[in-house]
């Protein structure tokens, strides 16, 4: 026989109503109850009509997610972990990539296609804040990223300025002098760039210190990191650590090294930001600047079910700023990383929260 929500409640050691709060998002439940709920749900294989719950509130029970790549490992894992909240409360996610066109941004948003989802979680390159909420036309948003949407949309980031000063802080720490910066992207509106460049500089400005260079890329992949850092490596005085605006640029940047006989951390520091797996499995492992990707899909995901459920329709957009932590490793003579190929099982380092 199939399970029933009262044969969850008695497990769970909970009222049907919290049961069914749980399963349907209907109110808040607290942390721990949720968890509990949630494992009596998988130990009696509970499934809810979810379909016919949906019809009754006047809901489809899909969500969009919208990101501009798949391809990128950042994006990548960030789609999965949303993927991942979003079941856990009962929602389905459509996933689309844009490319950060500004043509396929405004297509996705302003419901040209038909709106068939309840709410979006996006990530904007293109589309400016003021175009947001217009184009949404009332659909419940939340955005991620740099671009601070207006009106009644959640707003979930990461504080790019203090996470990049923490990276030029580490560098210098590390008794580097001579520091450059790989990522500015002049062509692209989202900003986040701009501000690792701003952060970037500020933690240099602390030590009294001025970039050697800061080179413009046409994407933070691998390719345009290797051909940075050649460009880089062809200066009078060549720097003697490097911050890039991502682990793919830097990843690019440390083939390129290899090839030229340019050690790593020895004469040269390499840093990252993203802190995707191919990282920590590099040789050397990346130093690299880690946002918290759990807490960006949580809040994200909890935001957007509040705005569909119309818990919060008469607050103004929240804005909530997830932490980052440093993770020092080889390329910047740090540890070796827990799991790495063939390293001690040290921990990564001091990180900030």
């Amino acid at each position: 026989m199939a399970a029933r929500l009262k044969d969850v409640a008695a497990l769970a050691g909970v009222s049907v109503r919290t049961v069914s709060n749980v399963v349907s998002n209907a109110a808040p439940v607290a942390p721990a109850t949720r968890a509990r709920v949630m494992a009596a749900v998988e130990e009696l294989g509970y499934r809810p009509n979810l379909a016919a719950r949906n019809l009754r509130q006047g809901r489809t029970g899909l969500i969009g997610v919208v990101v501009p790549e798949i391809h990128s490992p950042y994006f990548g894992a960030l789609a999965e972990l949303l993927i991942d909240a979003a079941r856990e409360r009962g929602w389905t996610v459509l996933l689309e990539r844009t490319g950060g066109r500004p043509d396929l941004e405004r297509r996705l948003l302003d419901g040209s296609e038909g709106h068939q989802v309840d709410g979006m979680i996006v990530s904007p390159w293109s589309t400016s804040p003021a175009e947001l909420a217009s184009l949404a036309g009332g659909l419940p948003l939340v955005v991620l990223g740099e671009l601070a949407p207006d009106g009644a949309i959640d707003h979930v980031a990461l504080d790019n300025v203090a996470a990049a000063r923490d990276a030029a802080r580490h560098l210098v720490a590390g008794g580097r002098r001579r520091v450059a910066a790989i990522g500015l992207q002049s062509e692209l509106g989202h900003g986040t760039a701009e501000l690792r460049a701003e952060g970037f500089r500020q933690g240099l400005r602390e030590s009294g210190l001025s970039p050697v260079a800061e080179v413009e890329v046409a994407d933070l992949h691998r390719g345009e990191g290797a051909r940075a850092l050649r460009e880089l490596l062809r200066l009078p005085g060549r720097p003697d650590a490097v911050f890039c605006f991502s682990d793919e640029l830097a990843l690019g940047a440390l083939r390129v090294a290899a090839e030229e006989g340019v050690r790593v951390p020895e004469d040269l520091a390499l840093m990252g930001f993203d802190d995707i797996e191919d990282g920590r499995f590099a040789a050397p492992s990346l130093t690299t600047i880690a946002p918290d990707r759990e807490q960006i899909a949580e809040r994200a995901v909890q935001c957007l079910t509040e705005r569909v459920l119309g818990r919060f329709e008469a607050l103004p957009g929240r804005r909530i700023v997830v932490p980052h932590r440093v993770l020092p490793r080889e390329s910047t003579g740090g540890p070796v990383p827990p799991g790495a190929p063939d390293g001690p099982d040290t921990p990564d380092g001091p990180g900030r929260g």
